[in-house]
């Protein structure tokens, strides 16, 4: 199998139900099928309450599904034990969310490091090079040393793409990442991810709720009550 064509993940028939078994049973996700292979560009769409987030949590690790099989990197995770979820997500996932939760004490390029400073303790030399370049990816590199509390709100959305690349993840999972932008910030922000995509080849999966945002990737899926209703390519 090619690089372009390596499968990054696969859901198959994933449900996921509360209060299993009880009076107020809730299934939220209900037989979902879905691939996502390396260098795709995908969007997430759908109603409020549809499970969109409980998706995304499953697909992150956060979360495990009542039903079915999720595979990470070809990994079956359902049966993984804590500390296997947690190894695999810290080497496998990138995650950008709405709140891009940036931690003001700490340089710009403090913050795009931390991931490797949590993982290893002190980051080193090619670890800072490497977030050095991610900034210059962003647009970003000149405010290295600034505050996050001296850039704007699309500025700090573009750190905290940098620091979610900054582990080279397989995959990129985006929450939401433009609800705070306005639209003119929010079109830049979607470019980056574009732009993401095809420089590093990792698979993004976006969680978006602005349906002209969602068609500028390459393939769009729509969840409606639980159940995928439509997967299309969009170009």
């Amino acid at each position: 199998m090619s690089e372009a064509n390596r499968q990054i993940l696969r859901l198959a028939g994933i449900g996921k139900v509360y209060n299993q078994g009880e009076a107020l049973e809730n299934r939220v996700l209900d037989d979902i099928d879905l691939r996502l292979e390396a260098g795709e560009l995908c969007s997430l769409i759908g109603p409020s309450g549809s499970g969109k987030s409980t998706l995304l949590n499953l697909i992150g690790l956060l979360d495990t599904p009542s039903d079915g099989e999720l595979y990470l990197l070809e990994q079956p995770t359902r049966q993984m034990d804590d500390a296997g979820r947690t190894e695999l997500r810290n080497r496998a996932i990138g995650f950008v969310f709405q709140f891009h939760h940036l931690i003001s004490a700490f340089s710009v390029l403090e913050n795009v490091l931390m991931p490797l400073i949590i993982r290893s303790g002190k980051p080193s030399r090619a670890d800072t090079d490497r977030a050095r370049g991610l900034l210059a990816e962003v647009g970003l590199e000149a405010f290295a040393d600034k505050r996050p509390t001296q850039i704007s709100g699309g500025q700090q959305q573009r750190v905290a793409i940098a620091r979610a690349l900054v582990t080279e993840p397989p995959l990129l999972l985006a929450d939401e990442p433009t609800g705070n932008l306005d639209s003119r910030t929010a079109d830049g922000v979607f470019e980056l991810f574009g732009r993401i995509n095809q420089q590093f080849g990792c698979a993004i999966l976006v969680v978006t709720h602005d349906p002209r945002l969602a068609a500028r990737c390459a393939r769009t899926i729509e969840l409606v009550d639980g159940r995928v209703v439509s997967d299309a390519r969009n170009r």
